[in-house]
Protein backbone atom coordinates (compact mmCIF):
# COMPACT_ATOMS: atom_id res chain seq x y z
CA UNK A 1 0.00 0.00 0.00
CA UNK A 2 2.90 2.37 0.67
CA UNK A 3 3.94 2.06 -2.95
CA UNK A 4 0.43 2.97 -4.14
CA UNK A 5 0.45 6.15 -1.98
CA UNK A 6 3.89 7.10 -3.30
CA UNK A 7 2.63 6.78 -6.89
CA UNK A 8 -0.49 8.81 -6.16
CA UNK A 9 1.63 11.49 -4.53
CA UNK A 10 3.89 11.68 -7.55
CA UNK A 11 0.91 11.96 -9.88
CA UNK A 12 -0.40 14.92 -7.88
CA UNK A 13 2.71 16.85 -6.91
CA UNK A 14 5.39 16.10 -9.50
CA UNK A 15 5.44 18.50 -12.51
CA UNK A 16 3.56 16.66 -15.21
CA UNK A 17 4.45 15.92 -18.87
CA UNK A 18 6.22 13.91 -21.58
CA UNK A 19 7.68 14.15 -25.05
CA UNK A 20 5.44 15.51 -27.75
CA UNK A 21 4.41 13.40 -30.72
CA UNK A 22 1.84 10.97 -32.01
CA UNK A 23 0.76 8.69 -29.22
CA UNK A 24 1.71 5.61 -31.24
CA UNK A 25 5.34 6.71 -30.93
CA UNK A 26 5.06 7.56 -27.24
CA UNK A 27 7.69 5.17 -25.93
CA UNK A 28 10.30 5.27 -23.22
CA UNK A 29 13.18 6.19 -25.52
CA UNK A 30 11.42 9.26 -26.89
CA UNK A 31 11.88 10.91 -23.49
CA UNK A 32 15.59 11.21 -24.17
CA UNK A 33 15.46 11.67 -27.92
CA UNK A 34 13.32 13.37 -30.55
CA UNK A 35 14.23 12.28 -34.09
CA UNK A 36 15.05 14.90 -36.72
CA UNK A 37 12.48 15.94 -39.30
CA UNK A 38 11.75 13.11 -41.71
CA UNK A 39 10.39 13.10 -45.23
CA UNK A 40 6.65 12.37 -45.41
CA UNK A 41 5.90 8.76 -44.50
CA UNK A 42 5.85 6.38 -47.43
CA UNK A 43 3.42 3.94 -45.83
CA UNK A 44 0.14 5.70 -46.69
CA UNK A 45 1.39 6.35 -50.23
CA UNK A 46 1.46 2.64 -50.98
CA UNK A 47 -2.30 2.51 -50.48
CA UNK A 48 -3.03 5.69 -52.47
CA UNK A 49 -3.56 5.86 -56.24
CA UNK A 50 -1.96 9.31 -56.25
CA UNK A 51 1.33 7.68 -55.24
CA UNK A 52 1.45 5.99 -58.62
CA UNK A 53 2.14 9.31 -60.38
CA UNK A 54 5.75 10.03 -59.41
CA UNK A 55 8.32 12.03 -61.30
CA UNK A 56 11.82 10.48 -61.61
CA UNK A 57 14.39 12.33 -59.52
CA UNK A 58 16.12 12.29 -56.18
CA UNK A 59 16.08 13.94 -52.76
CA UNK A 60 19.11 14.14 -50.46
CA UNK A 61 18.57 14.90 -46.77
CA UNK A 62 21.48 15.75 -44.50
CA UNK A 63 21.02 15.80 -40.73
CA UNK A 64 23.58 16.81 -38.09
CA UNK A 65 23.07 16.08 -34.41
CA UNK A 66 25.33 16.66 -31.42
CA UNK A 67 24.26 15.59 -27.92
CA UNK A 68 26.19 16.33 -24.75
CA UNK A 69 25.33 15.94 -21.10
CA UNK A 70 25.74 13.97 -17.90
CA UNK A 71 23.79 11.05 -16.41
CA UNK A 72 24.64 10.62 -12.72
CA UNK A 73 23.01 7.74 -10.87
CA UNK A 74 23.15 5.10 -8.13
CA UNK A 75 23.38 1.31 -8.27
CA UNK A 76 20.66 1.21 -5.59
CA UNK A 77 17.81 3.64 -5.09
CA UNK A 78 18.76 6.32 -2.51
CA UNK A 79 15.85 5.45 -0.20
CA UNK A 80 17.25 1.94 0.41
CA UNK A 81 19.85 1.64 3.15
CA UNK A 82 22.70 -0.07 1.32
CA UNK A 83 26.35 0.21 2.34
CA UNK A 84 27.42 -1.08 -1.07
CA UNK A 85 25.52 1.55 -3.03
CA UNK A 86 27.74 2.86 -5.82
CA UNK A 87 27.45 6.34 -7.32
CA UNK A 88 28.58 6.75 -10.92
CA UNK A 89 28.83 9.87 -13.01
CA UNK A 90 28.27 9.08 -16.67
CA UNK A 91 29.27 11.84 -19.14
CA UNK A 92 27.56 11.60 -22.53
CA UNK A 93 28.86 13.00 -25.82
CA UNK A 94 27.63 11.80 -29.20
CA UNK A 95 27.84 13.30 -32.67
CA UNK A 96 25.92 11.85 -35.59
CA UNK A 97 25.66 12.83 -39.24
CA UNK A 98 22.99 11.16 -41.35
CA UNK A 99 22.52 11.22 -45.13
CA UNK A 100 19.24 9.99 -46.63
CA UNK A 101 19.17 9.46 -50.39
CA UNK A 102 15.71 8.91 -51.84
CA UNK A 103 15.78 8.09 -55.57
CA UNK A 104 12.67 7.76 -57.72
CA UNK A 105 14.06 5.84 -60.71
CA UNK A 106 10.71 5.53 -62.48
CA UNK A 107 7.04 5.71 -61.63
CA UNK A 108 7.14 2.13 -60.32
CA UNK A 109 10.65 1.83 -58.82
CA UNK A 110 12.10 3.75 -55.89
CA UNK A 111 15.28 3.21 -53.82
CA UNK A 112 16.09 4.75 -50.44
CA UNK A 113 19.22 4.49 -48.29
CA UNK A 114 20.41 6.06 -45.02
CA UNK A 115 24.07 6.29 -43.99
CA UNK A 116 25.07 7.22 -40.43
CA UNK A 117 28.45 8.60 -39.31
CA UNK A 118 28.72 8.36 -35.52
CA UNK A 119 31.34 9.64 -33.06
CA UNK A 120 32.79 8.37 -30.69
CA UNK A 121 34.18 5.40 -32.54
CA UNK A 122 33.76 6.89 -36.02
CA UNK A 123 31.25 4.22 -36.96
CA UNK A 124 29.93 4.27 -40.52
CA UNK A 125 26.73 2.30 -40.87
CA UNK A 126 24.28 1.73 -43.70
CA UNK A 127 21.33 1.58 -41.35
CA UNK A 128 18.53 1.65 -43.89
CA UNK A 129 18.38 0.53 -47.52
CA UNK A 130 15.32 -0.69 -49.39
CA UNK A 131 13.47 -0.59 -52.70
CA UNK A 132 9.80 -0.06 -53.52
CA UNK A 133 8.34 -1.67 -56.64
CA UNK A 134 4.79 -1.60 -58.01
CA UNK A 135 3.21 -4.46 -59.97
CA UNK A 136 0.28 -3.44 -62.21
CA UNK A 137 -0.66 -0.70 -59.74
CA UNK A 138 -2.19 -3.46 -57.61
CA UNK A 139 0.67 -5.03 -55.64
CA UNK A 140 3.35 -3.01 -53.84
CA UNK A 141 6.65 -4.65 -52.89
CA UNK A 142 9.31 -3.41 -50.49
CA UNK A 143 12.54 -5.25 -49.73
CA UNK A 144 15.64 -4.38 -47.72
CA UNK A 145 16.62 -3.16 -44.29
CA UNK A 146 13.97 -0.97 -42.70
CA UNK A 147 11.81 -0.89 -39.59
CA UNK A 148 8.19 -2.01 -39.69
CA UNK A 149 5.82 -1.81 -36.72
CA UNK A 150 2.50 -3.47 -35.98
CA UNK A 151 0.13 -2.82 -33.11
CA UNK A 152 -1.19 0.24 -31.32
CA UNK A 153 0.00 0.41 -27.70
CA UNK A 154 2.48 3.21 -26.92
CA UNK A 155 3.51 1.45 -23.70
CA UNK A 156 3.59 -2.34 -24.19
CA UNK A 157 4.60 -3.48 -27.69
CA UNK A 158 3.20 -6.99 -27.29
CA UNK A 159 1.25 -6.93 -30.59
CA UNK A 160 4.23 -5.59 -32.53
CA UNK A 161 5.06 -9.17 -33.49
CA UNK A 162 7.86 -8.06 -35.81
CA UNK A 163 9.84 -6.88 -32.77
CA UNK A 164 9.46 -10.19 -30.88
CA UNK A 165 12.65 -12.27 -30.75
CA UNK A 166 13.44 -15.77 -29.41
CA UNK A 167 15.99 -14.63 -26.80
CA UNK A 168 18.21 -11.75 -25.73
CA UNK A 169 21.00 -12.58 -28.22
CA UNK A 170 19.12 -10.95 -31.12
CA UNK A 171 20.49 -7.40 -31.46
CA UNK A 172 20.27 -6.61 -35.20
CA UNK A 173 17.78 -4.53 -37.14
CA UNK A 174 15.66 -6.65 -39.49
CA UNK A 175 15.85 -7.31 -43.21
CA UNK A 176 12.30 -7.57 -44.55
CA UNK A 177 10.62 -8.56 -47.79
CA UNK A 178 7.08 -7.18 -47.75
CA UNK A 179 4.08 -7.26 -50.07
CA UNK A 180 1.10 -4.90 -49.68
CA UNK A 181 -2.19 -5.50 -51.51
CA UNK A 182 -4.58 -2.57 -50.99
CA UNK A 183 -8.27 -3.19 -50.43
CA UNK A 184 -10.14 0.08 -50.12
CA UNK A 185 -8.41 2.23 -47.51
CA UNK A 186 -6.89 -0.83 -45.80
CA UNK A 187 -5.62 -4.07 -47.25
CA UNK A 188 -3.43 -7.15 -46.86
CA UNK A 189 0.24 -7.26 -45.92
CA UNK A 190 2.53 -10.32 -46.10
CA UNK A 191 6.22 -10.43 -45.20
CA UNK A 192 9.33 -12.47 -44.43
CA UNK A 193 11.86 -11.20 -41.88
CA UNK A 194 15.36 -12.10 -40.71
CA UNK A 195 17.71 -10.50 -38.20
CA UNK A 196 20.87 -12.08 -39.56
CA UNK A 197 23.57 -9.50 -40.38
CA UNK A 198 23.56 -9.78 -44.17
CA UNK A 199 26.02 -6.89 -44.45
CA UNK A 200 28.59 -9.16 -42.81
CA UNK A 201 27.68 -12.09 -45.07
CA UNK A 202 25.96 -14.17 -42.38
CA UNK A 203 24.32 -17.32 -43.70
CA UNK A 204 20.54 -17.58 -43.34
CA UNK A 205 19.14 -20.77 -41.82
CA UNK A 206 15.46 -21.75 -41.77
CA UNK A 207 15.11 -20.91 -38.06
CA UNK A 208 16.43 -17.38 -38.75
CA UNK A 209 13.46 -16.41 -40.91
CA UNK A 210 10.02 -15.43 -39.66
CA UNK A 211 6.83 -15.17 -41.70
CA UNK A 212 3.74 -13.10 -41.05
CA UNK A 213 0.75 -11.32 -42.45
CA UNK A 214 -2.04 -9.02 -41.43
CA UNK A 215 -5.24 -7.47 -42.72
CA UNK A 216 -6.21 -3.86 -42.04
CA UNK A 217 -9.87 -2.86 -41.99
CA UNK A 218 -10.20 0.92 -41.92
CA UNK A 219 -13.76 2.19 -41.49
CA UNK A 220 -15.07 5.59 -40.54
CA UNK A 221 -15.69 4.62 -36.92
CA UNK A 222 -13.00 1.96 -36.30
CA UNK A 223 -9.53 0.93 -37.47
CA UNK A 224 -8.71 -2.76 -36.94
CA UNK A 225 -5.71 -5.01 -37.67
CA UNK A 226 -5.69 -8.80 -37.46
CA UNK A 227 -2.54 -10.77 -38.18
CA UNK A 228 -0.06 -13.51 -37.31
CA UNK A 229 3.70 -14.14 -37.17
CA UNK A 230 5.77 -17.29 -36.79
CA UNK A 231 9.47 -18.08 -36.49
CA UNK A 232 11.13 -21.25 -35.28
CA UNK A 233 12.07 -21.18 -31.58
CA UNK A 234 9.10 -18.89 -30.94
CA UNK A 235 5.39 -19.61 -30.50
CA UNK A 236 2.94 -19.05 -33.33
CA UNK A 237 1.32 -15.72 -32.44
CA UNK A 238 -1.82 -14.04 -33.68
CA UNK A 239 -3.14 -10.60 -32.72
CA UNK A 240 -6.09 -8.26 -33.04
CA UNK A 241 -5.77 -4.48 -32.62
CA UNK A 242 -8.75 -2.14 -32.57
CA UNK A 243 -8.84 1.62 -32.12
CA UNK A 244 -11.63 4.16 -32.38
CA UNK A 245 -12.36 7.76 -31.48
CA UNK A 246 -15.33 8.82 -29.38
CA UNK A 247 -15.53 12.58 -29.16
CA UNK A 248 -12.00 13.72 -28.30
CA UNK A 249 -10.99 10.43 -26.70
CA UNK A 250 -9.11 7.76 -28.61
CA UNK A 251 -9.70 4.23 -27.31
CA UNK A 252 -7.72 1.11 -28.17
CA UNK A 253 -7.95 -2.58 -27.34
CA UNK A 254 -5.58 -5.40 -28.36
CA UNK A 255 -5.54 -9.18 -28.01
CA UNK A 256 -2.73 -11.69 -28.45
CA UNK A 257 -2.77 -15.48 -28.59
CA UNK A 258 0.40 -17.63 -28.58
CA UNK A 259 0.74 -21.40 -29.15
CA UNK A 260 3.97 -23.41 -28.99
CA UNK A 261 3.65 -25.70 -32.04
CA UNK A 262 6.11 -28.19 -30.52
CA UNK A 263 4.10 -28.32 -27.29
CA UNK A 264 0.48 -27.46 -28.19
CA UNK A 265 -0.58 -27.54 -24.55
CA UNK A 266 1.69 -24.54 -23.92
CA UNK A 267 -0.71 -21.68 -24.67
CA UNK A 268 -0.33 -18.05 -23.66
CA UNK A 269 -1.83 -14.70 -24.41
CA UNK A 270 -2.17 -11.05 -23.51
CA UNK A 271 -4.76 -8.27 -23.62
CA UNK A 272 -4.79 -4.52 -23.08
CA UNK A 273 -7.20 -1.60 -23.05
CA UNK A 274 -6.18 2.05 -23.13
CA UNK A 275 -7.11 5.62 -23.97
CA UNK A 276 -5.61 8.92 -25.12
CA UNK A 277 -7.35 12.24 -24.44
CA UNK A 278 -6.41 15.89 -25.05
CA UNK A 279 -7.59 18.75 -22.85
CA UNK A 280 -7.35 22.56 -22.89
CA UNK A 281 -6.88 22.90 -26.66
CA UNK A 282 -4.30 20.10 -26.78
CA UNK A 283 -2.10 21.60 -24.06
CA UNK A 284 -2.68 18.59 -21.80
CA UNK A 285 -2.57 14.98 -23.04
CA UNK A 286 -3.37 11.95 -20.89
CA UNK A 287 -2.71 8.30 -21.74
CA UNK A 288 -3.67 5.36 -19.56
CA UNK A 289 -3.42 1.64 -20.21
CA UNK A 290 -4.06 -1.69 -18.49
CA UNK A 291 -2.07 -4.67 -19.78
CA UNK A 292 -2.35 -8.32 -18.69
CA UNK A 293 0.19 -10.87 -19.98
CA UNK A 294 0.31 -14.65 -19.41
CA UNK A 295 3.40 -15.32 -21.58
CA UNK A 296 6.62 -15.86 -19.65
CA UNK A 297 10.28 -15.49 -20.64
CA UNK A 298 9.54 -13.57 -23.83
CA UNK A 299 11.58 -10.77 -25.39
CA UNK A 300 11.24 -7.84 -27.76
CA UNK A 301 13.85 -5.83 -29.63
CA UNK A 302 14.09 -2.05 -29.49
CA UNK A 303 16.33 -0.20 -31.99
CA UNK A 304 18.91 2.44 -31.13
CA UNK A 305 17.40 5.77 -30.07
CA UNK A 306 19.51 8.78 -29.24
CA UNK A 307 21.98 7.93 -26.47
CA UNK A 308 20.42 4.51 -25.84
CA UNK A 309 21.95 1.60 -27.73
CA UNK A 310 19.84 -1.04 -29.44
CA UNK A 311 18.87 -3.77 -26.99
CA UNK A 312 16.60 -6.72 -26.29
CA UNK A 313 14.24 -6.37 -23.33
CA UNK A 314 12.11 -8.94 -21.47
CA UNK A 315 8.33 -8.63 -21.24
CA UNK A 316 6.82 -8.58 -17.78
CA UNK A 317 4.11 -11.16 -17.16
CA UNK A 318 1.01 -10.57 -15.07
CA UNK A 319 -0.88 -7.31 -14.58
CA UNK A 320 0.76 -4.02 -15.62
CA UNK A 321 -0.50 -0.44 -15.57
CA UNK A 322 0.76 2.62 -17.43
CA UNK A 323 -0.14 6.28 -17.05
CA UNK A 324 1.45 9.15 -18.99
CA UNK A 325 0.96 12.91 -19.00
CA UNK A 326 2.17 15.70 -21.28
CA UNK A 327 1.66 19.37 -20.54
CA UNK A 328 2.67 21.93 -23.17
CA UNK A 329 3.53 25.42 -22.01
CA UNK A 330 3.03 28.14 -24.59
CA UNK A 331 3.85 27.84 -28.27
CA UNK A 332 5.22 24.91 -30.22
CA UNK A 333 8.83 25.45 -29.05
CA UNK A 334 7.81 26.08 -25.43
CA UNK A 335 8.58 23.69 -22.57
CA UNK A 336 7.04 20.22 -22.52
CA UNK A 337 6.60 18.81 -19.02
CA UNK A 338 6.09 15.08 -18.77
CA UNK A 339 5.44 12.23 -16.40
CA UNK A 340 5.61 8.56 -17.41
CA UNK A 341 4.70 5.74 -15.02
CA UNK A 342 4.58 1.94 -15.12
CA UNK A 343 3.33 -0.25 -12.28
CA UNK A 344 3.21 -4.02 -11.74
CA UNK A 345 0.97 -4.37 -8.65
CA UNK A 346 1.56 -8.10 -8.03
CA UNK A 347 5.33 -7.59 -7.94
CA UNK A 348 5.03 -4.26 -6.11
CA UNK A 349 7.31 -2.78 -8.75
CA UNK A 350 7.06 0.59 -10.47
CA UNK A 351 8.91 2.96 -12.76
CA UNK A 352 8.41 6.73 -12.67
CA UNK A 353 10.01 9.29 -15.01
CA UNK A 354 9.26 12.99 -14.45
CA UNK A 355 11.04 15.65 -16.47
CA UNK A 356 10.85 18.33 -19.15
CA UNK A 357 12.05 19.26 -22.62
CA UNK A 358 12.52 22.81 -23.88
CA UNK A 359 13.77 24.53 -27.05
CA UNK A 360 15.18 27.90 -25.87
CA UNK A 361 16.71 28.77 -29.26
CA UNK A 362 16.49 27.47 -32.79
CA UNK A 363 18.19 24.07 -33.31
CA UNK A 364 18.92 23.67 -29.55
CA UNK A 365 16.91 21.36 -27.27
CA UNK A 366 17.42 20.79 -23.54
CA UNK A 367 16.26 17.63 -21.71
CA UNK A 368 15.95 16.83 -18.05
CA UNK A 369 14.50 13.59 -16.66
CA UNK A 370 14.75 11.50 -13.48
CA UNK A 371 14.10 7.82 -14.29
CA UNK A 372 13.60 5.99 -11.01
CA UNK A 373 12.48 2.52 -9.93
CA UNK A 374 10.20 2.07 -6.93
CA UNK A 375 9.10 -0.88 -4.87
CA UNK A 376 10.51 -4.39 -4.57
CA UNK A 377 14.23 -4.65 -5.50
CA UNK A 378 13.48 -7.99 -7.16
CA UNK A 379 10.62 -6.56 -9.25
CA UNK A 380 10.61 -6.22 -13.02
CA UNK A 381 10.99 -2.45 -13.14
CA UNK A 382 13.82 -2.42 -10.60
CA UNK A 383 15.82 -4.99 -12.57
CA UNK A 384 14.95 -3.56 -16.01
CA UNK A 385 15.33 0.17 -15.49
CA UNK A 386 14.83 3.25 -17.67
CA UNK A 387 18.42 4.44 -17.18
CA UNK A 388 19.61 5.01 -20.79
CA UNK A 389 23.28 4.20 -20.13
CA UNK A 390 23.89 1.79 -17.21
CA UNK A 391 20.61 0.15 -16.07
CA UNK A 392 20.67 1.87 -12.67
CA UNK A 393 17.44 2.13 -10.63
CA UNK A 394 17.90 5.87 -10.01
CA UNK A 395 19.47 8.29 -12.47
CA UNK A 396 19.33 11.95 -13.51
CA UNK A 397 19.47 12.64 -17.25
CA UNK A 398 20.67 16.11 -18.33
CA UNK A 399 21.19 16.56 -22.06
CA UNK A 400 21.66 19.37 -24.58
CA UNK A 401 21.12 18.52 -28.25
CA UNK A 402 22.08 20.69 -31.21
CA UNK A 403 20.36 19.58 -34.41
CA UNK A 404 20.01 20.79 -38.00
CA UNK A 405 18.61 19.46 -41.28
CA UNK A 406 18.96 20.41 -44.94
CA UNK A 407 17.38 18.96 -48.09
CA UNK A 408 18.19 19.22 -51.77
CA UNK A 409 16.42 17.54 -54.66
CA UNK A 410 15.93 17.37 -58.39
CA UNK A 411 13.12 16.05 -60.56
CA UNK A 412 13.28 15.29 -64.27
Amino acid sequence: MKLVFVLLGLLIFVPLAAPEGAFLDWDLDSIFYTPPPEPPSEEPEEFSPFALVRQPGFTLDGTFEFSMGIVPGWSEAPWFEQEERVFSWEPVARMQVRFDLDTQISEILRVRSSIFFTVPGYDIELREIFFDYSLFNRVFIRGGRFNQNWGVSPNFAFTNLLARVPDDTYTEDPFIFRVNIPVGVGGFQFLALTRRDLFEGDAIHPHDVGYGGKFNLALRWVDADIGFFYQERMPFRGFLSIKTTIGRTELYNEWLGAVDLNRPHNVGGAVNVGFVRDFFRQRLTLNGELFFNTEQNTYWYTPEAGIREAETRPFNDGLNLAFNVIYRLGRRTGPRLFLQTFYAPVQRSAQVIPGFRVTPWEHLELYFAVPMSLGNRGGHYYINTADPVSNRPFAIVMLATLRGNIRIGQNH
